[in-house]
């Protein structure tokens, strides 16, 4: 019996507006995932620790600040340093199509921009993060 996938999803650095996280958190969850919700100004350091203590299969950063880049290269980074690169890493928010090619160089899985429906992410999530089996 496989269990449910594990989402943390995370509001990094100092973005005030997480109506778009809460939305997506609630997704994943009413499609039978587990999330964690990290609340808003997290830390990468907090955010990586968080999906490391929880198991989780993915985390999901919502980024509307402009500091995309920065933040979501250290949590590739953490999860480096700490052997966790099985997590999944995927995000949205106000992020520039020109810098999505290099969100995925630093080994972001998927960016979700304006627009994208909550099923499409969950579909998304069901396809690439793995369960584990119990």
């Amino acid at each position: 019996m496989s269990d449910p996938i594990r989402v943390v999803v995370a509001k990094p650095g100092l973005d005030g507006h997480d109506r778009g996280a809460k939305v997506v958190a609630r997704a994943l969850r009413d499609a039978g995932m587990e999330v964690v919700y990290t609340g808003l100004h997290q830390t990468p350091e907090q955010i990586v620790q968080t999906a490391i203590q929880e198991d989780a299969g993915a985390i999901g950063l919502s980024v509307l600040s402009g500091a995309h880049l920065t933040l979501f290269r250290r949590v590739v980074e953490l999860l480096k340093e700490r052997q966790a690169t099985d997590i999944v890493v995927f995000g949205g928010g106000i992020i520039p199509d020109a810098d999505i090619p290099e969100l995925e160089s630093l080994g972001v899985a998927k960016i979700f921009t304006p627009g994208a429906t909550t099923q499409s992410i969950v579909d998304w999530v069901r396809a690439h993060v793995p369960t584990t089996v119990s």
